[in-house]
């Protein structure tokens, strides 16, 4: 009964969910699985609805022998589908093979995963945890979707269990840390709800440009925001000499529709250089800046460029990146801005191989540092080394302990070494210098994500199961690409880099079950006000954040002032 009033509880927010984002609910869910009472000690559930108990916490860690159960305890375990065409089956493939034979092996329990799409990642959890199907180790980049079902009893508080635990998990303790286990524990109640992943790269948005345009022009690499749109407005001047029979396809500087992420390092050099740690945080519930005072004026300029033609025209309308993606491998485009390694991701279907098949060896991207702040700084916001995937087990899950010990096993130095380089001789080569060199891969092989980090879900970046290593290896991590470009990219990357720091003051309640809406909202922003005309910009713009912002988003930034307030009082930074 406590299950299937879960169930419904669950249906009805996710119903509420997608109503909010203009989606549909599914007419039925069927009741979730009976689960064990609880027993562990927990703090009391703060939401007015009946809250299901959670599993118990097992009584002694006696029942396992040298780290395995006596019993095969059977889990399952999500990971991402990104429908890439050629790609290996995410839930069969040599890294799951590999990860089902080791935990079989050391811990005696059966893995099975579980696929859910990457980019419709939060849609497709709502629907299996309403549904009761949800796999046991769930993952996600959203945070606020674990709050709403926390709020409502469907997911597990993870506190008693680490502490109970500690013991039987030292290498989950090792790779992540304190800091990144408790990075989302609440400082009053002591619940915690997932655990934060570690990104061992801080590496974020690059700017990278066609180096072979520049030199068939005679330009040199942009280094402020007017040489940027003086380059741009060269490209589009000289579209018949670039790209001849196809100079109406001449795209100077292309986005997608999240502005906020794809123009990132331009908005960071609009902001103030003297941010306080206060006011970050207080608008910093969204990492595409959208609510911070400068960033309005970032996208007046990127408005300016859209108007005067050298911006995909109607990019907001394009229902994935695969348009923008093929319009670059066939070397229509001239800039972009995007994660730090993009040209290089991918091996035969990275950008720069593509160009160099599609258009000629010297076709390349290169990256470039064009764009300072007042201060005259390449300014640019880094990740932090937690703030990642988040791992949580919903309140289906009766295996808490052998889930856990997936957590471990996946953090193992040799395990997150072999996830990300496969074999010797078939995904990767050691060259003299003892650096690891990637192969591009065929078949089960194949990883269908940057690094693996489909797989390796507490690891995001290049480790290979050694610090030194990593840092010998990183610019030949990308399988055909010069070394040199992957490097320049790196360093520019992290030049002048802003790190993000962690604020906890527990749970932000406004957050909770708004986050699809806000983020939708956020992106129509951003694309409605670049694409507007320039005399309605500033209209456009301000009633779209006033939506924004009466749509959850000043509930959140008042609370945030409010909890601030209440943890450092008058201070603008953090201690």
């Amino acid at each position: 009964m406590k299950k299937r009033l879960l169930s419904i509880l669950l249906a009805g927010a996710m119903t509420v969910s997608l109503a909010a984002c203009g989606g549909t609910a599914p007419a039925a869910e069927a009741p979730a699985a009976e689960a064990p009472a609880a027993e562990a000690p927990k703090e009391e559930a703060k939401a007015e609805e009946p809250k299901a108990e959670e599993p118990a916490a097992e009584e002694a860690t006696s029942e396992l022998v040298d780290g395995k159960f006596a019993e095969t305890r059977k889990i399952t375990v999500e990971v991402y589908d990104r429908g890439n065409d050629g790609g290996s089956d995410p839930e069969n493939n040599m890294y799951t093979e590999f990860i089902k034979k080791g935990m079989l092996e050391e811990h005696n329990v059966e893995v099975t995963f579980k696929k859910v799409g990457r980019w419709t990642e939060v849609d497709d959890i709502n629907k299996l945890l309403a549904s009761g199907e949800a796999p046991d180790i769930c993952v996600t980049y959203s945070y606020p979707t674990i709050l709403t079902y926390a709020g409502m009893g469907g997911v597990i508080d993870l506190a008693p269990y680490l502490d109970q635990y500690k013991s039987e998990l030292p290498n989950l303790w090792n790779w992540l840390g304190d800091e990144n286990i408790y990075w989302d524990k609440d400082p009053k109640t002591g619940t915690v709800w997932a655990v934060e992943g570690r990104r061992f790269e801080q590496q974020r948005i690059v700017t990278f440009v066609r180096q072979d345009w520049l030199d068939k022009l005679g330009l040199k690499a942009p280094t402020t925001t007017q040489e940027f749109e003086d380059m741009l407005v060269a490209f589009k001047d000289n579209a018949e000499t670039l790209l001849g029979k196809d100079a109406k396809k001449m795209v100077p500087f292309s986005i997608s529709k999240d502005v906020g992420w794809r123009a990132s390092n331009i908005i960071t050099s609009f902001m103030d250089p003297a941010i306080t740690d206060k006011e970050y945080y207080i608008n910093g519930f969204d990492d595409r800046m959208v609510t911070e005072p400068q960033t309005k004026e970032a996208v007046r300029l990127l408005n300016k460029w859209y108007n005067a033609g050298l911006m995909r025209k109607n990019f907001s309308l394009a229902p994935d990146d695969t348009e923008e993606d093929d319009m670059i491998k066939s070397g229509y485009v001239g800039a972009f801005q995007h994660n730090w390694d993009m040209p290089f991701r991918n091996g035969e279907d990275s950008y720069n191989a593509s160009l160099a098949r599609n258009v000629g060896e010297d076709a390349k991207f290169v990256a470039i540092d064009p764009f300072t702040n007042s201060a005259g700084k390449h300014a640019k916001w880094l990740y932090s080394t937690a703030g990642d995937r988040k791992s949580f087990f919903p309140i289906t899950n009766q295996e808490p302990l052998a889930s856990l010990l997936y957590l471990d096993y996946i953090s193992k130095p040799e395990v997150i070494k072999y996830l990300q380089i496969g074999d010797e001789g078939v995904t990767h080569d050691v060259l003299d210098s003892g650096a690891i060199q990637i192969k591009a891969a065929t078949g089960d092989a194949i990883q269908n994500s940057g690094r693996n980090i489909d797989m390796t879900i507490t690891c995001n970046g290049a480790f290979y199961g050694d610090t030194d290593l990593a840092a010998l290896s990183l610019s030949y991590g990308y399988a055909g690409i010069d070394p040199a470009l992957v490097d320049q990219a790196s360093k520019i990357a992290m030049t002048d880099g802003l790190t993000p720091k962690n604020v906890n003051v527990g749970t932000i309640e406004a957050e909770a079950g708004v986050g699809d809406t806000l983020s939708a909202k956020r992106d129509q922003a951003y694309d409605q006000a670049v694409e507007a005309s320039e005399a309605d910009f500033d209209k456009v713009w301000d009633a779209a954040i006033a939506d924004y912002l009466s749509s959850g988003g000043q509930a959140i930034i008042d609370e945030r002032t409010e909890k601030w307030t209440e943890y450092f009082g008058d201070s603008d930074m953090l201690p």
